[in-house]
């Protein structure tokens, strides 16, 4: 099983610590390939603006990789291009944090509390946990005051998480907590074993459910639909229009394998893997 996790943001980041963490805990077949955006995009999509620039790379990345993976994972948690993606992914499954998480959350508890960054980020998080049908089960949506780029080198970063994560489930009536950004792989289970709660790490819930979709589709044939509002663009379209004739922009690639040694990372000009 082949899984391609992008990471919606320009240049090199800590892919290889990501695939690291998939690959220890992915099946014993799959094979994980983690990919960036070029390096003059944005490090990071907290404004909205931002999102519209990584955009247009990530529908690329996913139209040059659709065939060649069993599942595509985007890993921010505001779903950034999940619709677009699974739009021109063929038989390959789609699958990004929030709706993930959210599901797995429904199975694990009645209530859940989301844990976020910024109060910035809450806005386009509720619409998207009412798009999922999830808003009944929402204790809360608390902000830790930190960016994206702080969770990884702010010294109080956990202790805020820890904090923010207990008002949740004392105050609030979190039975399930989910972290609220891709980036905070490095904290679920040190909060899980001393809250007591289950806690969702972002990256893991859309990485997990990417592989659960992917075995579904290869064992009992539930591929995307491609029906009314999942129909695909005519590729008479993408062909005559020169659409995706420039290769997809990426910035960076790390290749994991489950229980093999740590990831290489290349630089190459495009997502390219042979189809198996």
């Amino acid at each position: 099983m082949r899984i391609l996790c992008i990471t919606p943001i320009g240049g090199a980041v800590d892919n290889q610590q990501r695939a690291d963490l998939l690959a220890s805990m992915a099946r014993p077949e799959t094979e994980i390939d983690f990919v960036s955006l070029s390096a003059d995009g944005p490090r990071h999509v907290e404004y909205h603006s931002y999102e519209a620039l990584a955009l247009p790379d990530i529908v690329r990345i996913v139209r040059d990789a659709a065939g060649k993976y069993d599942a595509i994972v985007i890993t921010c948690f505001y779903d950034l291009g999940l619709r677009e993606a699974r739009e021109i992914s063929g038989r390959t499954v789609v699958t990004a944090p929030c709706q993930s998480a959210l599901a797995i959350a429904s199975q694990l508890g009645n209530t859940f509390s989301i844990l976020v960054g910024r109060r910035k980020w809450i806005p386009k998080m509720s619409e998207a946990v009412r798009l999922y049908g999830q808003d009944h089960a929402l204790a809360s949506m608390r902000p830790v005051d930190l960016g994206v780029l702080d969770f990884n080198s702010h010294a109080e970063a956990r202790q805020r998480l820890m904090d923010v994560g207990r008002r949740c489930v004392e105050e609030d009536g979190a039975e399930v907590l989910i972290l609220g950004c891709g980036a905070l792989y490095d904290f679920p289970l040190q909060m899980q074993e001393e809250l007591g709660v289950p806690v969702i790490g972002a990256l893991q819930a859309a990485f997990k459910y990417g592989e659960f979709l992917a075995d579904t589709a290869r064992r009992l044939g539930w591929y995307p639909s491609r029906k009314w509002g999942s129909e695909a663009p005519p590729e008479e379209d993408i062909s005559a229009w020169g659409l995706f004739d420039q290769p997809a922009p990426v910035g960076q690639i790390v290749h994991a394998r489950a229980g093999g040694d740590k990831p290489a990372i290349v630089k190459p000009a495009a997502v390219k893997r042979a189809s198996g």
